[in-house]
């Protein structure tokens, strides 16, 4: 297949661009290359390209920051991917659109997960904008699919595992306070991208969860991280109250990939069998990079 895959510089990207690239041709491209929430440059690249699948992982992620850069939040997280909705229906073109588990209010006790048809109540710009980009591909039709997934981690770019690990380094006993009553499942995108692989040759569209299996709370899971990677830390569990954020996330953002499982195409096994796999394959590569950033100031 000819897969376009935007926002390939990232932490999904990257993984996809890698996998993908063994038995399809595969075309990359980020900023500048194309701006998803600008019409003309949309048409202009998907026009040239004319792939047969396009898959979006491009995203304005910083959830703090999307509450004040509001306007740019929702140029590319909601008219972006109808940009790319209209672009790929015009191409014939399959569109994967990554989404988010912030659609959701968390209001369902944990550990009750949230399946695909159960209603969105986003607490945030960010989850507004990015239901906002789902419910604009929904509308235009299509062959398109709607992938939801959640707590992202990757051997590329920046995420919540690196960072705990880069303050573990800085300082062992420092107290560092991580969130323990927020839900969730923490996903490795090496195993989405595999995943995304199984659906490009399914006839499945519409919405998806796709995460691993399994939850815990960013304590628990940076506390799991730290230990299989060995390295000294002094981390204490924190309500959210104790840590203000600028924007409202949810309690419990915990997915159930139930159509995946329905289906028997999920690649997704326990989160903590995908961390053990990831430290022992980039083990020495995260302690380096953390110690280079360290060194940077």
């Amino acid at each position: 297949m000819k897969i376009l895959i935007i926002g390939a510089r990232g932490q999904l990207g990257s993984d996809c661009c890698n996998i993908l690239s063994a038995d399809n041709q595969t075309l990359g491209c980020d900023i500048p290359q194309i701006d998803i929430g600008d019409p003309a440059s949309v048409d202009r690249y998907i026009d040239d390209t004319r792939p047969e699948v396009i898959i979006n992982c491009a995203a304005y992620t910083a959830v703090d920051t999307c509450e004040t850069e509001v306007e740019l939040a929702w140029k590319v997280n909601a008219e972006g991917p109808k940009n790319l909705a209209i672009a790929a229906r015009r191409n014939d073109s399959r569109l994967i659109h990554i989404s988010t588990d912030y659609v959701f209010d968390g209001t369902k006790p944990a550990p009750q997960a949230y399946s695909e048809d159960d209603p969105t109540n986003p607490l945030s710009q960010y989850g507004r904008s990015k239901l906002a980009g789902e419910e604009y591909i929904a509308a235009l039709g299509g062959n398109a699919i709607i992938l939801r997934t959640a707590w992202l981690y990757s051997a590329y770019g920046k995420n919540f595992l690196k960072t705990m690990l880069r303050l573990a380094l800085a300082d062992s006993k420092r107290p560092l306070k991580v969130v323990d009553d927020q839900y969730g499942s923490l996903t490795w995108s090496y195993t989405l991208a595999l995943q995304i692989r199984k659906l490009l040759h399914s006839d499945m569209t519409g919405i998806i969860h796709a995460t691993s299996d399994g939850h815990s709370t960013w304590y628990g899971a940076a506390r799991y991280f730290l230990e299989a990677m060995e390295v000294p830390h002094n981390l204490i569990p924190c309500a959210t109250a104790e840590y203000p954020t600028a924007a409202h996330r949810p309690a419990n953002s915990i997915l159930a990939n139930t159509r995946l499982d329905k289906a028997g195409i999920s690649t997704f096994g326990s989160w903590q069998r995908d961390v053990d796999t990831f430290v022992s394959q980039f083990r020495e590569n995260l302690i380096e990079e953390a110690k280079a950033a360290l060194r940077q100031g």
